[in-house]
């Protein structure tokens, strides 16, 4: 198994990743955007995405996205093949992007909207953690991209200040230390927003 930066070589996989991340968008039903292959291959071609191949065989892919000029930068589409998930996989792919991010882009602060809990403690365990939307990206441009999940009538209806997602940072001009979040702490605050949210849905 190996984790690069994505380079042109790897376009051949664009299909494969966004069929993965429909696959999980449909299996998980929350927080997860969908892309089309050209928005990959975008990624690819500036060296702003990871991927891990077992040989040639697609296992796991993540990209950066760049936002308020510079300012912001997200780690997105993180996904890991069917065949290849609790192998701790995802953990190494996380790493691979977020040590290249702070390689390319030094002075960004990097964020993270997510539902998954297990995306939580992995941001959480590199030094992530939780903000309200207003300290994230005001760059509308992000936002929209939320257009093709199922839950963006919520962030239409909070005038995006929250959603079912939690907003996580990593700031590095931030002299205090970051603490390890437990996981507890994140499925609470997800059971507390899907109750809030989803009840309000079947009024």
């Amino acid at each position: 198994m190996k984790i690069v930066i994505a380079d042109k070589s790897h376009i051949v996989y664009a299909n494969i990743i966004c069929d993965t991340i429909a696959l999980a968008a449909q299996v998980r039903g929350t927080g997860i955007a969908k892309r089309k292959p050209e928005y990959i291959i975008s990624k690819i071609e500036i060296g702003n995405a990871v991927i891990a191949l077992d040989n040639n065989k697609f296992a796991g892919f993540c990209y950066i996205e760049t936002w308020s000029h510079g300012k912001f930068v997200a780690n997105s589409g993180l996904i890991v093949h069917p065949d290849y998930r609790g192998k701790g996989l995802a953990k190494k792919i996380k790493k691979k992007i977020f040590e290249h991010s702070r390689t390319k882009f030094p002075k960004a602060k990097v964020f993270s909207i997510t539902t998954g809990l297990a995306v939580m403690k992995l941001n959480s365990d590199l030094g992530y953690k939780p903000v309200t939307f207003s300290e994230l990206t005001d760059d509308q441009s992000f936002w929209n991209g939320c257009q093709t999940c199922k839950n963006y009538d919520v962030l239409q209806r909070t005038k995006q200040s929250m959603c079912l997602c939690t907003g996580m940072l990593y700031d590095p001009k931030s002299n205090v230390e970051n603490k390890v979040i437990k996981s507890g702490v994140f499925k609470r605050l997800k059971s507390i927003k899907q109750t809030r949210f989803l009840k309000k849905n079947k009024k």
